[in-house]
């Protein structure tokens, strides 16, 4: 019975933890949750319509992910809900598919959230939750830049009163461009003025519902002087009240389109939900649990789904506003639910004259802190290899498209690795002086060398793809060498895995090498390097590998046995 107990605490933590919640703890988190709800509204709506989706579909999204993310999170302060990038994600596919049909619109975008839900499980049973270390955080940086980019010239339309068009960032900042000739004063107006009271309030008041007030604002502004009939373009009648809950009604011809999308929109959401919920434990010094975040994320996309919303994930900066509001507990998401289901309710009237140039102004400030010139710059000094795979991530987003540019930033950044591992360096070896560890030799030029010794390693695993060019560049060495070599040692301490080919090209090694009267050693080979040597029968030839054969064991023996000092070779 305490077994079954513990292991349904491990599975949805809240039956651990809610027995010991603290009352002190109960004032803090509902502020916490008020606040993050004020936060949502403008925000779930704004991305909402980005998605392509009615305001309320966001509203939806937060209210029902949230409980249910609540129930299993091991983070005490992500917070779940649509983000930008998914949001534009969704609408690059469903906009297609749906061809102008809504209904067919919102059940292909609920859809996507149910299939994302299925990836999330599959991952959890699987255990894969390290699999999303693929999609590093130099793609993340170009990715994120490149959608933000990409996600404004989508909204500079709406904020401007113009009808836009094209199919890529450049095509439809052009078109902008063209047609702000036929732009209505009023609504640039509104929507620069809304667009500079968000900045100041982001500068002057971190953490507050700032948009909230704006929106509160702009939408009196257009009821009083009636704006609507102006030109100004308003979100209309949001149905009062909860929707129906159900699974999405899709014929399946599109189920097949789909699963590229909903996989784009799991490999995101994780990545940029556990970034985020590490980021707030690290700071609260607490663990988070990446499996179990897959079992929250995926049980958070199921019911939004159910609730006629669309794909979700922990964003950072809703995560920001739910912990600077005091949040001590996952409680906090329930009572921001709670707070989201009051509003609709009893506050859509209200919102009906909300200005769609506002909400675009929303969504700019939002997405304007994903461009990182810093970062770019910081990434360009520490490695050049990075730097280029996030160029990919961002410009392939901004020529592609949001879906296609993370694919062709990911494939990237395999090929450069692949590229990098294809040519690895090799380093002749040499002792640090005065003890018994060795270095590069080339960036130090006063590494003890022992003429007639070969040391060398290889900063690699040993995989068919880079063994030929690691057997040319030894052997070029070793004939380089100005004393005739006659002991050559591979040292394996940073080859933590070698393949077939690898262990063949360490036998052609010593064989070309013996043919040359040179005798081969292998020394510091890991324990599975070990055992690959020895299935393939390897070990015998190179005489015999074990983990007591260390490196400075074999050097001090040839250098007894040569009876020469150890000297420094410039």
């Amino acid at each position: 019975m305490k077994s079954s107990l513990r292991w349904l605490g491990q599975m949805i933590p809240i039956i651990d933890w809610l027995p010991r919640y603290q009352i002190a703890w109960l004032w803090p988190d509902l502020i916490a949750g008020i606040t993050l709800a004020a936060y949502a509204v403008p925000v779930a709506m704004a991305y909402a319509t980005l998605a392509g989706l009615t305001p309320q579909a966001g509203l939806y999204c937060y209210i029902f992910s949230g409980i249910a993310y609540a129930l299993f999170a091991s983070s005490r302060h992500l917070s779940i809900g649509p983000t930008a990038a998914i949001s534009v994600m969704v609408a690059s596919v469903a906009g297609t598919m749906a061809a102008g049909d809504l209904p067919t619109y919102a059940a292909i975008a609920a859809t996507t959230a149910v299939i994302v839900s299925g990836f999330y499980v599959l991952a959890w049973i699987m255990r894969l939750s390290s699999f999303v270390n693929f999609i590093s955080e130099s793609i993340l940086l170009g990715f994120k830049a490149g959608a933000a980019l990409s996600i404004a010239s989508m909204q500079l339309p709406k904020l401007f009163g113009v009808s836009g068009g094209g199919d890529n960032f450049f095509e439809r900042l052009l078109v902008t461009v063209q047609q702000l000739g036929s732009t209505q004063g009023t609504v640039i107006a509104l929507g620069l003025i809304s667009l500079a009271l968000l900045v100041c309030g982001e500068c002057l008041f971190p953490g507050r519902p700032v948009a909230l007030a704006i929106v509160v604002i702009t939408t009196g502004v257009v009821s009083a002087f009636e704006l609507g009939g102006q030109g100004v373009r308003i979100v209309g009648f949001i149905p009062p009240g909860l929707p129906t809950f159900g699974l999405p009604s899709l014929h399946t011809q599109h189920i097949e389109g789909l699963v590229e999308l909903a996989f784009a929109c799991f490999l995101l959401s994780y990545v940029e939900s556990i970034a985020a919920a590490r980021t707030f434990a690290s700071k609260h010094h607490y663990t988070v649990d990446p499996r179990q975040e897959l079992l929250g994320l995926g049980a958070a996309n199921l019911v939004a789904a159910l609730g006629h919303g669309y794909p979700v994930a922990g964003g950072l900066s809703q995560s920001a506003v739910n912990e600077k509001a005091g949040a001590r507990t996952p409680l906090s998401l329930i009572f921001a639910s709670i707070s989201l289901v009051m509003v609709l309710f009893f506050m859509t009237g209200m919102l009906r004259n909300l200005p769609e140039t506002v909400l675009a102004a929303i969504v700019l400030v939002a997405v304007s802190g994903f461009v990182k010139i810093a970062d770019f710059k910081r990434l360009w000094q520490i490695s050049r290899l990075e730097f280029n795979v996030a160029m990919v991530a961002f410009i392939g987003v901004l020529l592609l498209g949001i879906l296609k540019g993370v694919t062709v930033s990911a494939i990237a950044s395999i090929l450069f690795l692949l590229r990098m591992m294809a040519k690895p360096h090799v380093s002749v070896l040499g002792r640090i002086p005065g003890s018994t560890r060795f270095s590069d030799s080339a960036r130090h030029i006063h590494n003890e060398r022992l003429p007639g010794l070969f040391l060398f390693r290889v900063e690699a695993p040993l995989l068919y793809f880079n063994v030929d060019t690691i057997n040319t560049t030894v052997l070029e060495a070793i004939h380089n060498e100005s004393t005739p070599v006659r002991l050559a040692v591979c040292d394996l301490s940073t080859s933590p895995y070698i393949d077939a080919a690898g262990a063949k090209m360490l036998q052609h090694l010593e064989e070309e090498l013996e043919r040359e009267g040179i005798q081969f050693k292998v020394a510091e080979a890991h324990a599975e390097v070990r055992e690959i040597l020895r299935a393939t029968g390897i070990s015998e030839s190179l005489g015999g590998v074990s983990r007591h054969t260390a490196l400075a064991d074999i050097v001090e023996d040839f250098e007894r046995d040569s009876k020469s000092p150890l000297t420094p070779l410039s």
